[in-house]
């Protein structure tokens, strides 16, 4: 069992940045991809980014590149986002989640992920 606690959600305005953390405990990460996601309200969730394991390659949504960075640190067993120059329409409820695989991308489907945390909410005001 793989459990995944997500922290650093918060309100900050417009342009303002935010880092959250996912730290997992009750098994390493270091040999699995790991992912982002988030879900407005009324809207379906979506993929924010990824992060791989082998190379540390990383891929972003589009409406993300260039704002948001994640990186991860298997050490801590944690996986960070780094988001910069936010907007009101990042506001969401950020999930972490683990990938079955060591390697995903933008299109992996949901179910290519099998454990998730309960998320951090990220509020962006005008």
């Amino acid at each position: 069992q793989v459990q995944l606690v997500e922290s650093g959600g918060g309100l900050v305005q417009t342009g303002g940045s935010l880092r959250l953390s996912c730290e997992a405990s009750g098994r390493t990460l270091s040999t699995y991809a790991m992912g982002w996601f988030r879900q407005a309200p009324g809207k379906e969730r979506e993929f924010v980014a990824a992060i791989n394991w082998s190379d540390f390659g990383t891929s972003y949504a589009d409406s993300v590149k260039g704002r948001f960075t994640i990186s991860r640190d298997n050490a801590k067993n944690t996986v960070y986002l780094q988001m910069d120059n936010l907007k009101p329409e990042d506001t969401a409820l950020y999930y972490c989640a683990k990938a079955k695989t060591r390697t995903v991308v933008p299109s992996t489907p949901f179910r290519g992920y099998d454990y998730w945390g309960q998320g951090t909410q990220v509020t962006v005001s005008s």
